[in-house]
């Protein structure tokens, strides 16, 4: 494997996942570049604006690597016309305009390698298989989210810049995303599981998150689809009975899928109750172990961050 790059650029990189990635990758004297929606405030920041599909391309002078994982989350919030739009407009968008500043640069001049966030909703509900890298796409919106927030980092295949498509499960993180937001509840022993319970759920620790990028970074045979998620998905049932034992809160309060479905509407059967069994079947094949890929663990290791 090659060292690490010593230029690149992030996209996304206010988001919990950017952040960390950040701090890590400095931590090793990578020089980042982060793209912002404002005015730059300091000499590692460039604008853009997807939506005006607008980019400041010096960010891509001198770039070997460039990580997009920009993005709205789909779960801060009912999905209403504009908020789909909104989800949808944020993936795409972004790297459209990342992958037409690759190709208007100079052959020889353009980052070799692309890395384009993407999620396990791609597969959409797998409750009748477990799906690796080699499984068919599945149904509803996040799957076609996905399909086109893949298919816009694919153009960058044609330029022969090596792209990979991160597809994460839920990141464990105290500090944001899903389990953020389950926390309080289960903290007041009012957590339980979700409809059935039954469904299963792809999670990962930011550790492993981070160190699958590294990976990635440093290692060109990989490419194309990846399975950002440990190799064990958990049901509901299994998550809120571990969470609530690792706060030591009970956990026995369900929430049935019709209160879901009228609080949420149709986020409530793709985001909540749809099964997501999906395994990193090409990360293993690379020889990559997880740091934490038993959920007890890994749940304990998400709560003490920062603490």
């Amino acid at each position: 494997m090659k060292p690490l790059p010593s230029r690149i650029l992030v996209a996304g990189a206010g988001g919990l996942i950017g952040r960390a990635l950040i701090g890590s990758l400095r931590r090793q004297n990578c020089e980042v570049r982060r793209l912002v929606r404002r005015k730059s405030a300091t000499h590692d920041e460039f604008e853009w604006d997807p939506t005006a599909q607008r980019i400041d391309e010096s960010a891509l002078d001198g770039v070997s690597a460039v990580i997009n994982l920009a993005g709205a989350n789909v779960a801060d919030g009912r999905w209403t016309k504009r908020r789909k739009e909104l989800i949808r407009a944020s993936r795409v968008d972004s790297t459209r305009v990342l992958v037409d500043a690759i190709a208007r640069r100079a052959v020889g001049q353009r980052p070799s390698l692309l890395i384009n966030a993407s999620a396990a909703g791609w597969y959409g509900d797998t409750t009748d298989r477990t799906a690796d890298e080699s499984s068919l796409s599945g149904h509803g919106f996040l799957a076609q989210v996905c399909a086109a927030w893949e298919g816009a980092a694919l153009r960058a295949e044609e330029l022969d810049v090596r792209t990979v498509r991160l597809r994460l499960g839920v990141v464990l993180s105290k500090q944001g995303g899903a389990l953020a937001k389950m926390l309080p509840a289960f903290k007041l022993g009012l957590g339980g599981r979700l409809g059935s319970g039954t469904q299963r759920m792809s999670w990962i620790t930011m550790t492993d998150v981070i160190a699958i990028i590294e990976r990635v970074l440093s290692d060109e045979t990989i490419t194309g689809a990846i399975n950002a998620v440990s190799p064990a998905p958990a049901t509901n049932t299994e998550f809120a009975r571990t969470l609530g034992d690792v706060l030591h809160r009970p956990a026995f309060l369900p929430v049935p899928a019709w209160v879901l479905r009228l609080v949420f509407g149709q986020m409530a059967d793709e985001a909540l109750l749809a099964d997501s069994g999906v395994v990193p079947a090409k990360l293993l094949a690379t020889g990559f172990t997880f740091a934490h890929s038993e959920l007890r663990s890994a749940l304990q290791v998400a709560l003490d961050e920062g603490a």
